[in-house]
């Protein structure tokens, strides 16, 4: 049986895990709605946790994944390839991709914002920035997906 003071403790109860609730998304913010539809600008650059944001799937799973990826002022991938096609669209800046064993920055070709690049399987690249500003990517892939880094011989020499 419910008492007269019943309703008054819902309404803390609840404004209690309420506010822990809040405190708790406002520390981590999440990067799709709830129905996980959506995902908030802010969310899509929040790289304050690493220089890679999963926005969907998991590329070291089975299925379909969306990363967005950060490249700073000068930093550029060695070379390296994917056993998976991989689709790259820039989101913010200018990124820059060459293609082969050696890296050779005047070889790489500057895909603007909004641009597109498809990375087959198996295609020795390198990609990042340059010294100009921040790049932003994002990746679509199907998972799981590996990365592979070669040497100037195209041998495998890393994988992560």
């Amino acid at each position: 049986m419910l008492s007269r003071s019943t309703p008054l403790r819902i309404v803390c109860l609840g404004l209690m895990v309420g506010a822990t609730l809040g405190a708790q998304s406002s520390a981590v913010t999440p990067l799709v709605d709830k129905e996980h539809r959506r995902m908030q600008p802010e969310a899509a650059t929040d790289f304050s946790r690493g220089s890679t944001i999963v926005v969907a799937g998991d590329p070291s799973k089975a299925g379909a994944y969306v990363i967005r990826r950060l490249f700073k002022p000068g930093e550029t991938s060695p070379p390296h390839y994917h056993d998976q096609d991989r689709y790259v669209t820039v989101i913010k800046g200018t990124w820059y991709s060459g293609e082969g064993d050696v890296m050779d920055p005047a070889k790489m070709v500057p895909i603007k914002t909004g641009g597109f690049m498809l990375h087959p399987a198996g295609l020795h690249h390198y990609d990042g920035s340059n010294d100009s500003g921040e790049v932003v990517v994002q990746i679509n892939g199907m998972g799981p997906v590996t990365t592979v880094d070669v040497d100037a011989q195209g041998k495998p020499v890393r994988t992560r």
